[in-house]
């Protein structure tokens, strides 16, 4: 069965976790979160970048990246990082999928990426920059999955026009 998740490991900006709640929300993902946070959730930046989205979030916390690990280990984990090799979009998810995004400042820990380094994939970018925000590269990671899952569950069109 197919399931996505997005996993950040020790978020330091709420308003980029706060993006990816709606992201998860919107595309009906489950947000799972390692601890410790830079912020509590209860923080208003947090909550003004989710809106009205949090009650209909499906969220999860842990305290390290093994108690996850522990709780799906029949899931397909990926580590979205600079230093990857392969590009996300080579990638075919399925399955129980889960896109895992590091801290704002310093990405997934190194061992987690020399552990498993065909499980880590990149969006392109320019060599001569940082990276990515964040909540738009988990955005980014989302669609592409949802997109090889033919968007299923998703609405693809609107009413609007048929009015």
């Amino acid at each position: 069965m197919f399931k996505l998740n997005i996993v950040l490991h020790e978020p330091e900006i709420p308003q980029n976790t706060g993006n990816i709640s709606r992201t998860c929300a919107v595309t009906d993902a489950a947000l799972h979160i390692i601890r410790p946070t830079a912020f509590i959730i209860t923080d208003s930046k947090l909550k003004r970048a989710g809106l009205d989205y949090w009650d209909k979030l499906e969220l999860y916390y842990y305290d390290s990246i093994e108690e996850l690990f522990n709780k799906y280990p029949d899931g397909s984990f990926y580590y979205f990082t600079t230093k990857a090799a392969k590009c996300y979009s080579d990638i075919n998810y399925g399955g129980n999928v889960f896109l895992l995004f590091g801290k704002e400042t310093k990405g997934l820990p190194e061992p987690l990426l020399t552990s498993k380094p065909e499980r880590c994939v990149r969006i392109p970018m320019l060599n001569s920059l940082r990276s990515l925000n964040l909540s738009n590269a988990a955005a980014i990671a989302a669609y592409e999955v949802l997109r090889q899952q033919g968007f299923s569950g998703l609405d693809k069109e609107s009413n609007y026009f048929n009015k």
